[in-house]
């Protein structure tokens, strides 16, 4: 009776965790929450987008409900270092912001008229590829160019990010940078722009990105890293070739006079094959013009010639997406995206292929001749 009694309880334990389980596949007709008005951490997108494979149970459950069930998820997820160091940024930003006094207040609110020119806003408005195509170019597969920021925006950027290292100089503020690539430039999340950039890469980018690039992470941006990177005499000269650490990557030159500065893409590579030879058909060559964006993939090789004369400021944005990344864990050796790894695939079945038609086991070329 006692063993009867175990192995009940052990099966209803079993039957727990597995109605528990996050489901492998997003639930069809379900429409998530939105979490923006909570103050989280990261973006709400993200968990909008795990409340998609939430275990059936829990999908009608009130929104408190989920939200505690999923916060629980990503803190076991998330790694202590990595725990640590978010806490580490986020007391590195609130010290900023409680001395840092901005001066164009009207740039940390997302005000799409004064931002986007109208082209580009009624593009994202009416939300088609059709419409977004008839503002865009493709000079190259995958990366796009269009007229994007206001040059009042523009101007009131570069304005405020100069206020802000007046600032750091004056206060003598230990400052990170935006990566370990350039000396200049800053982190735009780091003194308060970061609800506007989430809000620019949740409403005007990713309605992009879910058309253009829904199958490389495109569809589920749920975080975002900001910054101006600045070229020119006294500032960072050149960008190394490089990928970025992103799934999509947004540029836009904000002005300045200048000359030099082109950016060069090579091609997109998995880590294996991050350093191999171009082919013709990828080698595209992007001179900056002010207000106008150039969107591409992170792992798109690029790097920036020298600005060889005057100042240029661009604006990044790298946009990421979690599921995206923990999906690419599983891959083995292989990256649909990859031309590399696309070529190798290719070189295989050619080998298998003619190894099979030399052995006479093969069919096709005997089956054409009997047939003619």
């Amino acid at each position: 009776m006692q063993d009867q009694r175990k192995h009940l309880e052990a099966g209803s334990s079993s039957k727990s965790k597995e109605m528990s389980r996050l489901m492998l596949n997003p639930a069809k007709n379900h429409k998530p929450e939105t979490y923006e008005d909570l103050k989280l951490d990261g973006s709400s997108l993200l968990l909008s987008s795990l409340e998609m494979h939430l275990p059936r149970h829990l999908l009608r459950a009130p929104r408190d409900q989920k939200f505690t069930y999923m916060r629980d998820i990503l803190h076991d997820y998330v790694p202590p270092a990595l725990r640590t160091r978010d806490q580490m940024q986020k007391e590195y930003r609130e010290k900023i912001m409680s001395s840092y006094q901005p001066l164009h207040r009207e740039l940390y609110t997302i005000d799409p008229v004064a931002f986007f020119v109208p082209t580009f806003l009624k593009a994202i408005n009416d939300n088609t590829e059709k419409s977004f195509r008839s503002i865009m170019s493709e000079p190259a597969p995958g990366i796009f160019t269009f007229e994007m920021l206001q040059p009042r925006f523009c101007e009131l950027l570069i304005s405020e990010v100069e206020h802000f290292e007046k600032w750091v100089d004056r206060t003598k503020f230990t400052v990170m940078r935006p990566n370990t690539m350039n000396q200049y430039g800053a982190v735009l999340d780091d003194f308060g722009l970061q609800t506007m950039l989430n809000k620019l890469m949740e409403d005007f980018i990713s309605p992009l990105s879910k058309v253009f690039y829904a199958e490389l992470g495109g569809s589920t941006l749920d975080s975002h890293h900001g910054f101006i990177v600045e070229f020119g005499m006294h500032r960072d000269v050149e960008m190394e070739f490089h990928v970025d650490d992103s799934e999509v990557t947004l540029n836009v030159c904000l002005g300045r006079q200048f000359s030099g500065g082109e950016l060069y893409f090579r091609g997109m590579r998995c880590n294996k094959h991050l350093n191999t030879i171009s082919r013709s058909e990828e080698i595209f060559d992007y001179s900056h013009v002010p207000g106008c964006a150039v969107l591409h993939h992170g792992r798109h090789r690029h790097g920036a010639r020298a600005t060889i004369a005057g100042h240029r400021v661009n604006l990044l944005l790298w946009c990421k997406s979690s599921l995206f990344r923990e999906m690419q864990k599983f891959k083995r050796d292989f990256f649909s995206w990859c031309t590399e790894c696309n070529q190798e695939k290719k070189d295989k079945q050619d080998k298998l292929l003619s190894e099979y038609e030399t052995s006479g086991m093969g069919p096709w070329r005997g089956e054409s001749n009997a047939t003619a």
